[in-house]
């Protein structure tokens, strides 16, 4: 039977659909038009000066000017960087505060008994901003001139060869441990309390061999006073083309690859469109001559990333750094 009345629930249920859909659209592309909305802060883990300080501040000029918004830095250098990422976990997740995360971070999940965070749950990687090379070094004087002649020894005279890195529990020093079970070999590894006692003891044959980040240790190599034996990386580095990987010795280093890197995280249950929003915008500026210039004269290879491959990176090292760990006996903080 026909019935007015029935017309009207009907165009009334009609009505509240279409608003609610409006709404929802609303909502939708305000997220991806006003982001942001304020100040973008990002949370560095590390001393202002160095070159993940720097790589961050460098990213912060361009994105403030490609997003219309200032983005401020603030330095939070506390032990495994736990202070800033505590801090970013528990904050706003609307794309308005960010970690700068890194190798270091994977380290930290690694090398902690606990931590105020759940550092794969809590975080969404944004993208992969830059790579740091690891280098064996050597002095110039030293009679070692590969690293096989670095095996060979270690191989003929058990514990006796010397390796100096950073701090137990760094990338470096983690690298070092993994060189030695690769390589097969029993060596000592001698941590000192930051870069430059490892290269004065270097120098002073207190050591035979060092396991740092490059860019460090590229004026000691320019000036002739260290020699790089070996690159740790996928690739060589184009400022110093004879220097072969340790990939290039085949057997069971063919497979391996350990660089220091950083990228860029917010706190997990920011938007899907905010965090695609700042990976479009930080791929432009990391593709850009000027940014790739100004990095490369920190010995910094500028890389960026999906935030998928951002985060299998940051899982894939965490897994890594925690067999290391766990195989080495190195006790957990």
């Amino acid at each position: 039977m026909f019935s007015f009345q029935n017309i009207s629930y009907k165009l009334a249920f009609l009505c509240l659909n279409l608003i609610l859909s409006f709404f929802c659209l609303g909502n939708l592309l305000n997220a991806q038009t006003i982001f942001p909305i304020k100040p973008i802060k990002i949370l560095v883990p590390n001393a202002a000066g160095g070159a993940a300080d720097i790589t961050a501040r460098t990213l912060a000029q361009k994105l403030s000017d490609s997003i219309g918004q200032q983005v401020i830095i603030e330095n939070k250098p506390t032990a495994g960087g736990i202070a800033a990422a505590e801090q970013v976990s528990k904050s706003e997740p609307d794309g308005h505060t960010l970690l700068l995360i890194s190798s270091g971070t994977a380290v930290s999940a690694a090398l902690f008994k606990s931590l105020p965070f759940d550092t794969l749950k809590d975080f969404t990687p944004i993208t992969k901003l830059a790579i740091f090379d690891l280098v064996i070094a050597a002095s110039e004087s030293s009679r070692f001139k590969s690293v096989s002649d670095l095996i060979t020894f270690a191989k003929s005279n058990p514990g006796k060869l010397n390796i100096g890195t950073p701090q137990i529990g760094t990338t470096q020093n983690l690298a070092a441990e993994l060189f030695i079970s690769t390589a097969g070999i029993s060596a000592q590894i001698i941590p000192f309390n930051g870069t430059p006692p490892v290269i004065n003891a270097l120098r002073g044959n207190e050591i035979d061999v060092m396991i740092d980040i490059l860019g460090p240790l590229m004026p000691q190599i320019k000036g002739n006073f260290l020699r790089p034996l070996s690159l740790m990386g996928e690739k060589r580095f184009n400022l110093l083309p004879d220097t072969p990987t340790l990939r290039e010795l085949g057997g069971n280093f063919s497979q391996l690859s350990v660089a220091s890197w950083n990228g860029l995280a917010a706190p997990s249950k920011t938007p899907k469109e905010v965090i695609s929003k700042l990976n479009i915008e930080i791929q432009s500026i990391l593709s850009s001559k000027d940014f790739i210039s100004k990095l490369s004269d920190l010995n910094v290879t500028v890389q960026g990333s999906t935030s998928e491959q951002a985060f299998d990176l940051l899982n894939n090292d965490i897994k890594r750094w925690r067999n290391v760990i766990e195989r080495s006996k190195i006790e957990k903080q």
